[in-house]
């Protein structure tokens, strides 16, 4: 494969000229621009590149050398909405170098790989493809030797891709465990609290079969924080408990809807997550928000606005993140405070979350278009554009990877005949930005930073 290209070359959104041609097309427009910039930074491949290369002993990433015995073996395996780009990188880098590799993949994917098996299963609910993946995933990492190199890259969707339950639980409970935790609105630290102790690969346990051989993650980071066991638990200590699963679950008052199973095995002791120390893990985070943001910062001041980076971890439920960003650029707009019209706001590698009530409402939207049409509500009459997208081109399961308002939404909405806030309140928020044609479209983009915000703040209405 030639380096230089890969089958998610030129991360695009793909709709920007639909999304232009209503409501505040100038503002739009340059918020849509500054968020491709954002977008097109968050390319995993070209990071791996830049990070990996082989050299004459072995394997070097960024700058320092593994040296390998001979007859060592290099294994890659790796799980996530983010690791097609990094395995299609590492064959383009390290070609036949690479021995032996599996890696598992969001259903839409098309990958071409040589050198490493490829394995589709689904997000965010696992599939019995999650468990089938997942498994050659551990047979592989049951036949690594002492001397050899594995090259780990799981990335964000790795806990609904690669999905073993232990044994004595079934896979329909532990895909109900996912459908109760995703639909609770917890952070995600807390639901993988729970997700790593019920699981035979988890919480450092595909690390543990590993050892002794040297663990290199290769990751893009979706978690706030850039927190390593939530970023790819699967091969670095766990620093969560079981005691620390179950109370989150009863925090939440989950406890009670969860399978006998679950509930039983959380009280044995096979539920504890394996000690790691002297196992040789490193890790790399080849993308994160931080980044993201600066170059997003740049096209801003080429633009002629003040960017501000307002958080790269900002954690919630969606809607009231989406209204908390709404009502600091309206009292911008208006007052000047916190900050000075022509400003931009700024955000990549947050995440929100969002409470469902209902069983299978999973696809109706997604923590980003609630965002947009929580802030839509509050920006009514403003000359304020507001854009929230997920990086995987893919919120909260939907096709569509976010949305875009703006003070003119609300009114069109009347036109339209749609209610946002009935829409926002039954987390039905796809529907009316589709018939406002708000929604925006990247396909699966290969890559997960997770949310993004751009915020374009004008001054008061003329």
């Amino acid at each position: 494969m030639d380096p230089t290209r890969h089958s998610h070359q030129g991360l695009r959104i793909g709709n920007i000229d639909e999304l232009c041609s209503h409501g505040l097309k100038d503002l739009r427009a340059d918020a849509l621009a500054i968020a491709q910039v954002g977008l097109a930074a968050c390319d995993g491949f070209k990071a791996t590149v830049d990070a990996v290369s082989l050299t004459g002993n072995g394997v070097a990433i960024s700058g320092r050398e593994l040296a390998l015995k001979p007859g060592a073996r290099v294994v890659v395996l790796g799980a996530g909405k983010a690791t097609l780009p990094i395995a299609e990188a590492l064959e383009a880098v390290l070609g036949e170098r690479i021995d032996a590799g599996a890696v598992i993949l969001r259903r839409g994917e098309v990958a071409d790989l040589e050198h490493i098996e490829v394995y589709i299963a689904d997000h965010p609910l696992p599939s019995r493809e999650s468990v089938t993946g997942a498994l050659r995933l551990e047979a592989l990492a049951n036949q690594v030797g002492a001397d050899d190199l594995v090259l780990a890259c799981f990335t964000g969707g790795s806990s609904a891709l690669a999905c073993l339950p232990p044994e004595g639980i079934t896979f329909e409970d532990k895909r109900l465990l996912h459908e109760i935790l995703l639909g609770s609105g917890m952070p995600i630290a807390e639901v993988n609290s729970v997700r790593k102790h019920v699981s035979r690969i988890k919480g450092g346990r595909l690390a543990e079969r590993i050892a002794p051989a040297r663990i290199v993650n290769l990751t893009v980071s979706d978690v706030a924080g850039d927190v390593l066991d939530v970023l790819t638990d699967l091969t670095v200590p766990d620093t969560s408990t079981v005691a620390d699963a179950v109370s989150v679950l009863h925090d939440y008052g989950l406890w009670e809807q969860l399978p006998n199973s679950i509930t039983g095995f959380l009280h044995t002791q096979r539920a504890e997550s394996p000690d790691l120390d002297g196992v040789d893990i490193t890790t790399e985070i080849l993308v994160g928000g931080v980044g993201v943001c600066e170059l997003m910062s740049e096209e801003a001041r080429t633009r002629g606005y003040a960017p501000v980076v307002l958080t790269t971890t900002l954690e919630g439920e969606a809607r009231e993140m989406g209204r908390f960003i709404a009502d600091m650029a309206l009292s911008s707009a208006n007052s000047s405070y916190p900050f000075s019209p022509g400003t931009v706001l700024l955000g990549c590698g947050s995440e929100n979350a969002v409470a469902i009530s209902n069983k299978g409402a999973f696809g109706n939207g997604g923590p980003c278009q609630e965002a947009a049409l929580a802030a839509a509500m509050e920006l009514d009459g403003s000359q304020i554009v507001a854009l929230f997208m997920d990086t995987d081109g893919s919120d909260g399961g939907t096709d569509a990877a976010g949305a875009i308002a703006d003070g003119s939404t609300t009114n069109r909405a009347a036109e339209a005949d749609l209610d946002l806030r009935r829409a926002l309140m039954q987390h039905a928020a796809k529907e009316p930005l589709e018939r406002l044609g708000d929604l925006i479209f990247s396909g699966a983009t290969g890559t997960n930073v997770n949310d993004l915000f751009v915020v374009v703040i004008g001054g008061k209405e003329s």
